[in-house]
This record gives structure tokens, C-alpha cells and sequence, in this order.
């Protein structure tokens, strides 16, 4: 059971990583774009943003499985040594994406991003 909680651990703090790395780019981004006074390169952390939130929405649906296997893992369901979990489905990551997480903070970072897109483009 340590060894899954171990892998819901270590998927946790990825996905922690994949956030501030998420922040840390589309900052430096929407920067270059607004000092360039250029709404093009602004448009590209918009493409920064949707992979970053792909991404991260991946880790959570794969998170989500190992709690899964922790949870069959106590109840007696499979094997304790047991670690394989199956992919996430495209499903399972669309589901992800519904997450309060996620939906707020790339949310935020698209409505950040549009408004500085649109504040170039109208300047």
C-alpha cells in the first residue's frame, strides 16, 4: 500500500510542477508579446496554456487511477503488489479536465492571455 501511496504522491507533485512551469512560460510569454507589442506572440501561450492543461488533466486522470488501486488495494480487490493501472482513456482525461483545479487556474490563465491578446490588437 506505501508503494501506491508513494506513486499518488509522486503524480501530485508532478502535476504541481506542470502547474508552476504552466505559469512560469505563460508569464514570460505574455511578457515578450506585451514589451514586442505583438498579439501573435501573446497568441502562443495560449497554445502553452491548452498543452500544459492537457497535460496536467493526464497526471490527474492517472492520480485518480492509483487512488482507484489504493482504495480495490485495502478493500482485498487486487493484489497489494500490484501497481499496474490501466491508461487513462481520453475519457478519463475530459473528466479531468472538469476538475475545480484545473478549470480555475488555466481558466484564469486564458482570460489573462485573451486580455492581453485583445489589448494588443485594439492598441
Amino acid at each position: 500500500m506505501q508503494m501506491i501511496q508513494t506513486v499518488v504522491a509522486r503524480l501530485a507533485s508532478q502535476s504541481m510542477t506542470i502547474k508552476g512551469w504552466s505559469v512560469t512560460v505563460t508569464s514570460a510569454i505574455l511578457g515578450f508579446g506585451a514589451t514586442a507589442a505583438r498579439p501573435l506572440v501573446a497568441l502562443i501561450a495560449v497554445y502553452v496554456i491548452v498543452a500544459f492543461a492537457v497535460l496536467d488533466a493526464y497526471y490527474l486522470a492517472l492520480e485518480r487511477a492509483y487512488r482507484e488501486l489504493y482504495r480495490q488495494a485495502g478493500t482485498g480487490e487486487v493484489e497489494l503488489w500490484a501497481l499496474a493501472v490501466a491508461r487513462p482513456t481520453p475519457r478519463g482525461v475530459l473528466t479531468a479536465f472538469r476538475s475545480p483545479v484545473i478549470v480555475v487556474l488555466y481558466g484564469a490563465s486564458l482570460l489573462v492571455a485573451a486580455s492581453v491578446i485583445a489589448f494588443l490588437a485594439l492598441r
